[in-house]
């Protein structure tokens, strides 16, 4: 572990990153039984996820009968769904290689004027009369009876829909500000087995005519058509689909630049991963990003011992690799999805996949996704089919629910680096995980780390700060069971840090507050729980390799990014350190003796300068230049292109 002291004596970007900004790497460490230690690296953004990483599906079955997309139109439900945005929205699912569009000129009218106050109005005009919504609510809980039946049997019925179910699709995603993904149908097939694109195309048509700005997907989990359609369709094959609806897309004037997602599959066993072979061998250049699914149980046959167990949880990290490995050595670059996802296949567990114990897979799933490198997660689902809703039948929110909206509140895009220790090898009951926190986070300054924590042990776990960051302000924020019982895990409602989360009414969450810890306070992860620490002074670096500006002339594998991104140089420097009172006014100056080594590419660096704070009001900023010889002419160089805040 690198001090301060001896940070100053080394290069200059690593000077600013220490002497300014703390030190680049803690380490969490207690001696009982009951405690653990945690390496967590904050000198490095190891890498960054897409800002809509956390994504909700809505299940196709909910088109099943009509009249059931009206529940999209609760107020309920649009305040829950913005509260997760940024993110997608997936509509898709077995379902919808069993739907078809049935145009019959049904269909929402609205004025021809700016396209902003028709929303408005539409969605204010859309909101479902109470008496209607609990009657659509009681019906649902009959449908969704037939709807499980059918995925026992494995004898799915076809579907048609109107143009009034794609009206409310996109009203729903729009007023609640989802980015729509929308599934089409790839079990419409030719004589010679090709994807049969007329009704597609007749959807396009339409979508296109309102304006409805949407991606697509083309079919789901292709692996398992011949078993539940008695079609075969084989990767290289499916690949020339995308190509022909990514040609159909390229047409349009709208959709010729939204995205295109699949295939679709189902997680890697052999003969899936041929079908992905394939099907990146002939069709990743159509696809905007590769999307797979998984799950970790058979919802029919699992138990409690599977939510709970560090080698179950574990597996993903195989399956993930695995998709990469595959995706990575035919398709380079290309962006990884998991596209549905969620606990147990087959709907669900029933009595565990919509529980206070589902949180222990869903935020591992998380964690892990986002540190090997998976861009975006779609959880199974908002509102559909099945048990791992993330609301009820009531609309009401289940534990996964506020499970994700304090993630979506607390965790921002970039992952660094964190590790149990343990004397005696991992200690798999307890997980950890570290994030930038989320800078659209109001009152968190930037620097700020999100550490996540999963407790899969009865017992309380310690977790105690080093020297340095001993007095540092740490807000909880930590869920448990809201039943105290030998049941408690099986509860379907959650309690952040003692106090049970529910709605205020239909249209009002509550405020998610965590408790601020007092200085030198041991973090406590109570038994079976899960909670968010945000550590607010950490000061992480704002940049790393991957998202740096490029300086000029300076190869990006030669740059230091820190807090204050700096280059190495031949020559020497001297900078001045300022410190501030408590009314922000400059207290006292301090000069620095910065050296630097030089990688040489061809510019001859003559002087330099470093501008370091001026003013404060809990902000402080750093910025740089230096001067170069470029073919006998004097040039000047801002080192920050865009001058980086930190706190």
């Amino acid at each position: 572990m690198k001090s301060a002291a001896t940070a100053v004596s080394t290069i200059v970007a690593l000077v600013l990153f220490r002497a300014l900004c703390g030190d680049a790497k803690t380490v969490i460490s207690v001696d009982d039984v009951q405690s653990i230690r945690v390496d967590l690296d904050l000198s490095n953004v190891a890498r960054k996820v897409d800002e809509r990483f956390l994504s909700v599906a809505i299940d196709a079955s909910l088109i099943a009968e009509e009249k059931f997309m009206n529940l999209l139109n609760s107020p309920k439900l649009r305040t829950l769904a913005k509260a997760l945005i940024p993110a997608f929205l997936r509509f898709g699912g077995t379902k919808q290689d069993f739907m078809k569009f049935n145009p019959r000129g049904r269909y929402f009218q609205t004025r021809e004027n700016s396209s902003r106050s028709v929303l408005g109005n539409l969605c204010k005009r859309l909101e479902l009369p109470p008496l209607l919504e609990n009657r659509l609510k009681q019906e649902w809980v009959l449908q969704s009876k037939t709807l499980l039946q059918e995925e026992l049997e494995g004898k799915y019925k076809k579907t048609k829909f109107s143009e009034y179910a794609v009206d409310l699709l996109y009203a729903f995603a729009n007023c609640s500000g989802l980015d729509l993904i929308f599934g089409l149908n790839a079990l419409l097939r030719t004589s010679e087995n090709t994807w049969d694109s007329s009704n597609a195309e007749l959807l396009l048509k339409y979508c296109e005519s309102r304006q409805y700005v949407m991606s697509w997907e083309l079919g789901n989990e292709p692996n398992s058509y011949e078993k539940k359609a008695g079609i075969r369709v084989d990767g290289y094959q499916l690949g020339q689909d995308f190509v022909h609806l990514h040609q159909i897309l390229q047409e349009s004037m709208i959709y010729n630049s939204t995205g295109l997602y699949g295939p679709d599959i189902g997680q890697p066993r052999d003969h899936r991963k041929d079908l992905l072979t394939g099907f990146l061998e002939t069709g990743a250049e159509a696809i905007t990003a590769c999307t797979w699914h998984h799950y970790y149980v058979n919802g029919r046959d699992t138990s409690l011992e599977d939510f709970l167990d560090p080698h179950v949880l574990d597996t993903l990290a195989t399956k993930i690799n695995e998709v990469l490995e595959t995706v990575e050595s035919i398709s380079p670059g290309k962006k990884v999805w998991l596209g549905e996802t969620s606990s147990a296949y087959g709907g669900g567990a029933v009595g565990l996949s919509d529980t206070f114990v589902a949180g222990f897979m869903w935020l591992d799933k998380l964690g892990l996704a986002a540190k090997l490198g998976v861009d975006v997660v779609i959880r199974q689902v908002l509102i559909g089919s099945g048990t791992y809703h993330l609301v009820d039948d009531n609309l009401d929110p289940l534990p996964d629910y506020w499970l994700s909206l304090l993630y979506k509140r607390l965790v921002g895009p970039e992952v660094l680096k964190a590790e149990v220790l343990t004397n005696s090898g991992p200690k798999k009951a307890i997980r950890v995980y570290l994030h930038c926190t989320n800078r659209k986070s109001t009152h968190y300054r930037q620097g700020a780390v999100t550490l996540f924590a999963l407790n899969l042990n009865k017992n309380e776990a310690t977790i105690s700060l080093p020297a340095h960051l001993a007095n540092s302000t740490i807000e909880a924020f930590v869920l448990q069971s809201a039943e105290a019982s030998e049941h408690s895990l099986y509860s379907r409602s959650v309690k952040l840090n003692g106090e049970v989360l529910k709605m205020v009414d239909d249209r009002t969450l509550p405020p998610l507050e965590g408790r601020e810890l007092q200085p030198g306070e041991h973090i406590k992860l109570p038994g079976f729980s899960f909670a968010f620490y945000v550590l607010i002074e950490a000061r992480a670096p704002l940049l790393s390799y991957a998202n740096a500006p490029r300086l000029n002339g300076i190869p990006q594998k030669h740059q230091r990014i820190g807090l204050c991104p700096a280059v190495t140089m031949t020559t020497a420097a001297t900078a001045q350190k300022q410190h501030f009172d408590k009314h922000g006014q400059v207290a006292k100056r301090e000069k620095l003796k910065l050296k630097y080594r030089y990688f040489h590419v061809g510019i001859d660096i003559i002087d330099i300068s470093i501008d370091l704070p001026t003013s404060t009001h809990n902000t402080r900023s750093c910025s740089a230049s230096y001067y170069s010889n470029v073919n006998n002419r004097i040039h000047e160089h801002d080192l920050f292109p865009s001058p980086n805040h930190m706190s």
